[in-house]
This record gives C-alpha cells, sequence and structure tokens, in this order.
C-alpha cells in the first residue's frame, strides 16, 4: 500500500461507511431532542399533567438514543463516535430557535461554525 492510500484510510469519511455518520448524526438530532423537551417541561407547573408528558417524552428520547448510540458504536469505534457529540451542540441551537423561538446570535453561529470545524478537522486526521 503506498503513502497516499495509507493517509486516505485513516480518513472518517472514507474508512467509517457513511451510512453509519449519516445515522450518527441522526441520533444526535434525536439526543437533542431531549433538551426542548426539558426545556418545555420546566415551563410548566411542576407535577402537572404537561409537565409530566413532556418529561415522559424527553426520557423516551433518551431510551431512543440509547438504542441508537449501542447500534452506531458496533459498527465504528466509540472514539470516532464520540467525536461527533459536538454536533448535539448545534442541533440544541437549531431546534430551541425552531420550537422554543430563541434567538441565535452570532456568537452562537461563530461558536457553532468552529465546533464543526474542529470535527471536520479531527475527522481528516
Amino acid at each position: 500500500m503506498n503513502r497516499i492510500t495509507s493517509v486516505a484510510t485513516t480518513n472518517i469519511l472514507s474508512t467509517e461507511p457513511r451510512n453509519s455518520v449519516l445515522a450518527l448524526l441522526g441520533a444526535n438530532l434525536v439526543y437533542a431532542c431531549e433538551s426542548v423537551f426539558i426545556k418545555l417541561a420546566s415551563g410548566r407547573e411542576q407535577f402537572s399533567a404537561a409537565y409530566f408528558l413532556f418529561l415522559g417524552c424527553a426520557v423516551a428520547v433518551l431510551g431512543v438514543y440509547a438504542i441508537l448510540w449501542q447500534q452506531i458504536i458496533k459498527r465504528m469505534s466509540v472514539s470516532r463516535a464520540y467525536m461527533f457529540k459536538g454536533t448535539v451542540l448545534v442541533f440544541v441551537l437549531i431546534l430551541s430557535a425552531l420550537f422554543l423561538g430563541e434567538t441565535i446570535t452570532w456568537t452562537n453561529v461563530l461558536g457553532a461554525a468552529i465546533i464543526v470545524c474542529g470535527i471536520v478537522g479531527f475527522a481528516k486526521q
């Protein structure tokens, strides 16, 4: 194997099946939904039906995420999968704007861009 091929095979985007990376991003999006449900629960009267409904949704989302995460790490190493955890912060930013009406500031966008650049940079190592 020549040097160029050797370097290319260490790239996560070429060594891991594309579907595994997409599944990982999807799982992180599911995990980000938990934060939205927790925020919605916190805005309800404690111990009310709506409070328990949103809290139950958050727990259900965590259960789905745990199953997805387990399936993903069967297909890729934990160290490679974990580097994508930063995408959860980006997804929470987007979901909080869409469903909670929170404002996205330029510093939020800058922070999200730094996270994405970091993930891409590490993924190419």
